[in-house]
């Protein structure tokens, strides 16, 4: 169920501590929407089980997306007000976002509200051991969304609509890592550490031995001491061609200057051009020592920004490709066994929980998943 000012929940109950099952089934509306709310994530989990047990039988691996924060209208939020930045009225004081960065030229404004992190350790960090059980029980690997928000989180204040008049606030840092190691052991995760990251970050990062992400298409920009390029990468990584916040790499291409291009043809050793730069890309990423290699699969199909997925920092329209049966039939399996060969790496595929169209090839590390 979803809660929020302009919702304040079924017969105005805002305050989840005033709310009774009685209340929320007095009306035969409300009655639907309980029930429904309720019954949907069960059969969803059922039939989620079903395909996680048949992708293992097909040795596919499942990768499942951990956002940092939550949602204004979630129960989670409706619940428990306590852990979050709320004035007496249930609205975000702050939200979240990030700073002017690639993406954007004012920032962006997420909306979330912001964690009470003292009151969340006071509770055992009770919820987010729930959160992650879950996950787990669910997907075999984990990408933590935002990692630098673990250490600082950029705060912007609720009535600003746009991100560049936040600042930058402490976090917990690796108390809060070293709690969940603490209670699971090991965590099997993929950090995302783009953006602006601090030296604090990336050493709470490798302290708790999780690999970031080194993206191609950031690789060619400035000098060659670029440390997403290949040669620099270390092997608790994990490297992508582009993410789903990236344009294919085609798309990337054709909008490209012509200084990149001659940047990533001479870091290449022979001339590309749009219909083999997305090919040379996967495979430069193939060859690369990160433990993980990662392609969208609109890049093995060299398909052009059409078929972006997302674009941050906007609402409409993302989220809204689809792979046809059909376009498998452009994938040569030939080509992807060539390369698994060549660079030592197992044949292991890997659907992302958070963007379906994602394929990911495994280099077999012991204890990694």
């Amino acid at each position: 169920m979803k809660f929020s000012r302009k919702n304040p929940g079924p017969n105005g109950l805002r305050n989840s501590k005033n709310a009774s099952l009685s209340q929320l089934l007095g009306q035969r509306n409300n009655t639907l929407i309980l029930l429904d709310s309720t019954v949907s994530p069960i059969f969803f989990f059922r039939q989620w089980q079903r395909l996680k047990n048949c992708a293992h039988e097909k040795g596919i691996r499942l990768i499942g997306d951990l956002p940092i924060f939550v949602a204004h209208d979630s129960a989670d939020v409706w619940t428990h007000p306590e852990w979050f930045e709320l004035d007496p009225d249930g609205n975000p004081l702050r939200v979240a976002g990030v700073p002017p960065d690639y993406f954007s030229p004012t920032g962006q404004r997420w909306g979330n509200p912001l964690f009470l992190w003292e009151a969340m350790e006071s509770s055992g960090y009770s919820w987010w051991k729930l959160r992650i059980r879950i996950l787990l029980e669910t997907v075999d690997l984990v990408r933590i969304d935002h990692l630098r928000g673990f250490d600082q989180y950029w705060a912007i204040p609720a009535e600003n609509q746009t991100a560049e008049n936040g600042s930058w606030v402490q976090g917990l840092g690796k108390s809060f890592f070293d709690a969940m190691l603490r209670e699971f052991g090991t965590l099997p995760v993929i950090a995302e550490d783009l953006g602006l990251i601090t030296p604090e970050v990336n050493l709470m990062r490798k302290e708790c031995g999780f690999p970031g992400m080194k993206v191609l298409q950031f690789a060619f920009e400035d000098d060659w001491h670029q440390p997403f390029l290949p040669h620099n990468v270390e092997s608790l990584s994990v490297i992508y061609t582009g993410t789903h916040d990236n344009n294919t790499t085609r798309g990337w291409w054709k909008e490209a200057s012509p200084e990149l291009r001659r940047n990533v043809c001479r870091y290449l050793g022979f001339e590309s051009n749009e219909e083999n730069i997305a090919a040379n890309l996967t495979r430069l990423a193939w060859m690369s020592s990160s433990s993980l290699a990662i392609t969208p699969l609109q890049d093995l199909l060299n398909l052009d920004g059409n078929c972006r997925m997302n674009l941050p920092g906007t609402i409409s329209g993302n989220w809204i490709w689809r792979c046809t049966a059909g376009q498998f039939d452009a994938l040569n399996p030939n080509l992807l066994r060539e390369w698994n060969e060549i660079s030592g790496r197992d044949w292991f595929v890997l659907m992302h929980f958070l963007n379906l169209s994602v394929i990911k090839i495994f280099r077999y590390n012991e204890g990694y998943m």
